[in-house]
């Protein structure tokens, strides 16, 4: 039986909340997952509950998802080198039947049959799926004094059927999108799943786009996880980029940020998946867990200057 105490929490902790409901009724959200939250159960349960709140709050969710570990794991097991150039993968025809299998058959059935368990009204999509998102192979990457690097079938983003996910959002469901997609020709594609969220944001006039990931945020020395960093603007990121500072993982994440705020994206937050409860925090709290990415750090407001993050 709960104490008076524990009584007093909860309803605080809903009178707190409620302001924020309000704002974000009927707004949508783009959520983008890592792999890594998905590789146990567990953590994709804590994880989808949360989003299933958000849900049941009327905010309208397109859920994007990734899936690097278990396709490293995988092609590991067959054998097979992965490859990765400033944090991207690149993808020759054996890691595309890995991509393949990981992300369309693997990672998004498990992220469906979570959302059954939960009663949220989810719908697994591709990029491939009725054309949601147009791709082209991407060319080969000059680079300075080395020879050109290919990619392999790696794909760059022409355009995205945002009709596609709004006609199943006014249906009252939640896309669940792999970021598979192909080329005119049907020529299958792998594209960064933080690329996807961020052009599926911008075409959507998202309200927020959250990005989950291992980090606790955008560090300011990436070897020190207490080196957070509460809120940036777009300049500050890129000087972040370009004096080394962001590696790996987090240089795709960087460029998906910039993009989908150049193209309308108001609020962009890098989260951890691994701290508890880590989406609710940064949607219903001004105090937030990660860090928060604008255009301009001028156009905050004085409370999310104060605790922002």
């Amino acid at each position: 039986m709960s104490t008076r105490k524990d009584r007093a929490i909860v309803v605080s902790a809903l009178k707190h909340a409620a302001p924020y409901i309000r704002l974000f009724k009927g707004k949508v959200f783009v959520i983008k997952a890592g792999g890594e939250v998905f590789a146990d159960a567990g953590n994709t349960n804590a994880l989808m509950e949360q989003v299933g709140i958000l849900y049941q709050v009327g905010i309208r969710v397109v859920l994007v998802h990734g899936g690097g570990p278990q396709s490293t794991e995988l092609a590991s097991a067959l054998g097979l080198d992965t490859t990765f150039v400033d944090g991207r993968r690149v993808t020759d025809g054996e890691s595309l039947n890995v991509a393949t299998m990981v992300l369309n058959g693997q990672i998004n059935t498990r992220i469906l049959a979570t959302c059954r368990d939960l009663q949220i009204p989810a719908v697994g999509i591709s990029g491939v799926d009725a054309g949601l998102i147009r791709a082209h192979k991407r060319p080969p990457v000059e680079r300075d004094g080395e020879s050109p690097l290919d990619y392999g079938f790696v794909g760059d983003i022409d355009s995205v059927d945002a009709d596609i996910l709004r006609k199943q959002l006014d249906n009252g469901l939640m896309p669940v999108v792999s970021p598979l997609s192909c080329d005119e020709s049907g020529t299958i594609l792998n594209i960064n799943a933080d690329t996807v969220a961020a052009a599926i944001a911008a075409e959507l006039d998202a309200e927020k786009l959250l990005l989950a990931t291992g980090a606790p945020g955008i560090l300011e020395d990436v070897n020190d996880p207490t080196s957070l960093i509460s809120y940036i603007d777009r300049a500050a990121l890129r000087k972040l980029k370009e004096s080394g500072t962001l590696a790996d993982g987090m240089l795709p994440k960087a460029a998906a940020i910039d993009s989908a705020i150049k193209n309308g994206v108001q609020r962009v937050h890098v989260i951890s998946s691994k701290l508890p409860d880590s989406i609710l925090l940064e949607v219903f709290t001004n105090e937030g867990t990660g860090t928060l990415v604008v255009d301009d750090i001028g156009g905050l407001t004085p409370a999310e200057q104060s605790t922002a993050s």
